[in-house]
């Protein structure tokens, strides 16, 4: 791996574009060395902030000897395109959720990748906080139980208090709204809770500020053993994010209203215990480069991400028909 290692930013049409290229600018082994964006306007913008350059020409970017690795953060309807252009050209991928509109599509992103020795990884940041190594602890430690239930909640109030940009709620370019950007993390923390292959999903969206796409989103997805996951995200209310597992032996809880785990249940001892939450692992942006540097491929997060488009895309299917789905 070049030493530092050269990366461009593709875009700054999602919100956290700004997020990734500060990582670009602050880890210790990368190097921001340019901006491409199709707003010429927005990329300018975004060059002169972070004092590099703007490239027009998304080809001549890819064919830059100076340019080793790209963040992505396009609008989810331009990964497929941009990511394989970029992965036939040998450039290791960062992204952000959605790794694609589809399955198919996911999965031709990361055939591409692999084939041309491209490391991949998708933004899927909850999964490495500290919240999550406890719920895995306690998972894995079976004092729960069976499982029978998990609800994950995470919203925010971009869309009543009107901070999210009006290109989010257009549906060909974002894809979805509430469910298919900020619902990517409950999916994903469900799905790692009570496991990727839900037998059902069935999801009811709503638009509370009348945007072309949904603010508010409830996805259910039942599972063969009686399990139940309730997914919830939405753009109109300020609520703190919330983790719910219920088993046949105990529960367990997390907010980060007050950034603490709760336990109970007979092998807990009398009463509900406290389990403090410990420091994040690697950032996905850190072992990104990691595996760049490794020369190793990031499966876990990889399958991760190709589960949570398989989810969204059935979720979507479920609210756009009002019909409970097969999960396939």
């Amino acid at each position: 791996m070049p030493a530092p290692l050269r990366v461009a930013t593709l875009s700054f049409w999602h919100v956290h574009a700004g997020d990734y290229t500060r990582s670009s600018v602050q880890h210790p082994d990368t190097e921001l060395v340019a901006i491409w964006d199709d707003d010429a306007e927005r990329g300018k913008e975004a060059a002169a902030k972070y004092e590099t350059e703007y490239v027009a020409d998304f080809e001549a970017l890819l064919a830059r000897d100076d340019v080793d690795a790209i963040t992505v953060t396009t609008e989810t309807s331009r990964h497929r395109d941009l990511m394989v252009a970029a992965a036939k050209a040998g450039k290791h991928i960062f992204t952000e959720k959605l790794l694609a509109p589809t399955v198919a599509e996911a999965e031709e992103i990361i055939k591409a990748c692999d084939d041309n020795g491209v490391k991949l990884i998708v933004s899927l940041p909850r999964l490495y906080d500290g919240y999550t190594s406890v719920v895995r602890d306690v998972l894995a430690s079976g004092k729960l139980g069976d499982l029978t239930y998990a609800k994950v909640r995470l919203s925010h109030n971009g869309s009543v208090a009107n901070w999210l940009p009006d290109r989010f709620y257009d549906p060909e370019p974002s894809i979805g709204g509430a469910l298919t950007d900020l619902g990517c993390h409950p999916v994903y923390l469900t799905q790692l809770i009570l496991g990727s292959h839900p037998s059902t999903v069935q999801a009811t969206y709503g638009k509370v500020t009348g945007r072309q796409v949904e603010d508010n989103a409830v996805v259910t997805v039942g599972y063969e053993s009686g399990a139940i996951g309730v997914i919830e995200a939405g753009f109109v209310s300020p609520d703190p994010f919330l983790i719910e597992i219920g088993g046949t032996e105990g529960w367990l809880s997390y907010s980060d209203a007050d950034d603490s785990v709760l336990v109970s249940g007979k092998a807990f001892g009398e009463g509900p215990q406290r389990i403090a939450v410990p420091e994040k692992s690697p950032s996905a942006y850190q072992q990104w480069v990691q595996h760049i540097a490794d020369d190793t491929r990031a499966d876990d997060n990889i399958a991760a991400a190709l589960e949570l488009t398989r989810l969204v895309v059935a979720a979507n299917e479920a609210a756009a028909t009002g019909k409970t789905i097969s999960y396939k």
